[in-house]
């Protein structure tokens, strides 16, 4: 429909003056003139008439020092010549123009010469806010080498730190402030087609303990790992934060600190927030969103989980993405200690979110594969808590989620003893308390099997149960080891060993690109145990060779893409399965 002369005029004037860019006035202009003489041909009675309705368009520029100052596009020294006269920019670069690869080698060069490794975290988020394609392509080119950067363990020192580093949002904060008002928070941030949110409340940030607002900095490193890792776009990623306080004195008294200067709120307050937040984002962003809980406290990550996975696509990374790939490492060892899950004897030290959660998973795959029930699965898992052994005598008193793992038998106190009295095949930690696998636990381990499996799981490096070089020192070179965090490889007797990391980044981009390929609504237990296996499938027979348990992760796309497929495929026969169920039971 065309507009008046004396409205367009107007409507022109209006977007001349709120835009004020050169690129625009330009379209403006070339558009005014073109429909001025429309409008004369279409109104030959020379009526004006203000009120007549007319169609707007829409005028999206981005040009000049506007494009400079926006990191989905700015291209840096990689503007063409032909894109800075398109652009203007002629000017405002210096003249050089760089390739991508080039200014790639050049970040690279910088950052090799920092010493400290937060200052590396700190140039890598600066890179993200500036120029967004090439810190993917950074990180993607060099993914060995700047996953402990951006992630573990690097980003735990960055949340303590994180009021002091702080640049500028790279996410949504959600506090008690806004309760009532979380569905008009949630549409406050730009992008409207959001298909992967990454959630914490801040309150056991890696083994680091209540971090309150400071947690903020693992949604981000995630997501980004999302997009490096999985391919999911960045645009359709949002990192949130929920704060309700925090229990940290030294946070609650410094003055650079970026949250709630109050208590963390529980019982109800904490409830109800939350749950207007999952209202609002179903409401804002449909049923097929994916919710990621990200370093929740114990009581309230199972709670949150039990609650809402039967109402919303959730997945909680520390106790579903952790036990995926704690899962998968155990499936691909059994190539070097031989036999099957079920033959073996598991002993955890920690019984949190990952410990039960890890267990939880393992006792599915075993009654996947065998004919056990569930009672005789879970007998073959036992797990050490802060108190000694979980057993029958003490179920009055457990939380709900260790009772499943209380067994019969006399009670024990330490990790050693509980060793010489279970004589487990697979000893795993997930304590988040450093050096518990100490050199009489490793030797304990090692006068009972041929080959024991250590996995140290916990981080950053400084909680880890045991290091690399210590599993191996102390197992006389016999030890299979796995860790949480990072180690260089070990030169023992002559001879190199390669430990692997249990890495939830192995699993969590895959399994949510998994998710979101195919649409689905829930998250099911056949669909971690999909991730598990295919995880597991890609280990090579080099790799086995060194006693690595995991792939490289060099060829972490291709490992993610092969587990996007494999869980997108198993909701596909998983929803056939219930469609047929559904018509049986009609």
């Amino acid at each position: 429909m065309l507009t008046s002369s004396s409205s367009f005029k107007r409507l022109n004037s209006l977007l001349l003056g709120a835009l004020g860019d050169r690129g625009a006035r330009k379209s403006l202009s070339m558009m005014a003139t073109s429909n001025e003489d429309d409008s004369n041909t279409a109104n030959d009675d020379g009526d004006d008439d203000d009120d007549q309705p007319f169609t707007p368009w829409a005028v999206s520029v981005a040009s000049g020092h506007t494009l400079l100052r926006s990191p989905q596009h700015n291209k840096g020294l990689a503007f063409t010549e032909k894109e800075r006269d398109a652009h203007y920019l002629r000017g405002l670069l210096p003249p050089a123009v760089l390739t991508q690869e080039l200014q790639e080698k050049k970040i690279l060069h910088l950052l090799r010469q920092y010493q400290v490794p937060l200052q590396r975290y700190i140039a890598m988020m600066d890179l993200q806010e500036t120029n967004e394609k090439l810190f993917y392509k950074l990180l993607i080119d060099n993914v060995e080498e700047l996953l402990p950067v951006v992630y573990t363990p690097v980003v735990g020192e960055a949340c303590q730190k994180y009021g002091s580093i702080f640049r500028r949002p790279q996410g949504l904060y959600i506090s008690l402030k806004d309760k009532g008002k979380i569905l008009d928070v949630l549409k406050n941030w730009p992008e409207k087609n959001i298909q992967v949110i990454v959630v914490t409340d801040g309150e056991r940030i890696l083994g680091l303990g209540d971090l309150g607002c400071q947690g903020m900095g693992i949604p981000i490193g995630k997501l980004s790992l999302y997009t490096a890792l999985g391919g999911v776009r960045p645009s359709v990623c949002l990192p949130v934060t929920i704060d309700v306080g925090t229990k940290n004195e030294t946070l609650l008294n410094d003055e650079f600190y970026i949250g709630l200067k109050q208590k963390r709120a529980t019982g109800e307050e904490y409830d109800d927030l939350l749950a207007e937040f999952m209202t609002a984002v179903k409401k804002n962003y449909g049923e097929k969103v994916l919710i990621q809980f990200e370093d929740f406290a114990n009581h309230n990550a199972f709670d949150l989980l039990v609650k809402y996975r039967t109402s919303h696509l959730v997945f909680n990374d520390d106790i579903q993405g952790t036990a995926c790939v704690v899962l998968g490492g155990l499936l691909s060892a059994l190539k070097l200690i031989g036999g099957t899950l079920a033959d073996h004897t598991f002993l955890f030290l920690g019984a949190g979110e990952a410990g039960t959660g890890i267990a939880e998973l393992i006792s599915l795959e075993i009654l996947k594969k065998t004919k056990l029930t569930v009672e005789e699965s879970r007998k073959k898992i036992w797990l050490v808590d802060s108190k000694g052994l979980v057993v029958r005598s003490r179920k009055d008193s457990l939380q709900h989620f260790k009772q499943p793992w209380a067994h019969d038998h006399e009670p024990v106190t330490g990790l050693l003893e509980a060793v010489k009295a279970i004589k487990p095949s697979i000893l795993i930690g997930t304590s988040g308390v450093g050096k518990q696998f100490t050199k009489e636990v490793i030797e304990a381990m090692s006068s009972i099997n041929a080959k024991p499996l250590i996995m140290a799981l916990s981080n950053p490096t400084s909680q880890s149960e045991c290091t690399a070089e210590e599993a191996y020192t102390w197992s006389n070179g016999h030890a299979i080891f796995a860790s949480g965090s990072p180690f260089d490889p070990v030169i023992y007797d002559g001879k190199e060993f390669v430990s692997g990391q249990a890495n939830n980044a192995y699993i969590f981009p895959g399994f949510g690109l998994g998710l979101i390929m195919c649409g689905a609504i829930r998250v099911h237990d056949e669909f971690l145990l999909a991730a598990a296996e295919a995880l597991a499938s890609q280990v090579t027979e080099e790799d086995y060779a060194k006693g690595i348990i995991y792939p490289r992760f060099k060829n972490i796309r291709k490992i993610s893409a092969t587990i996007a497929a494999k869980v997108a495929s198993r909701a596909y026969e998983f929803g056939k399965c219930y469609e047929v169920l559904k018509l049986l039971y009609q």
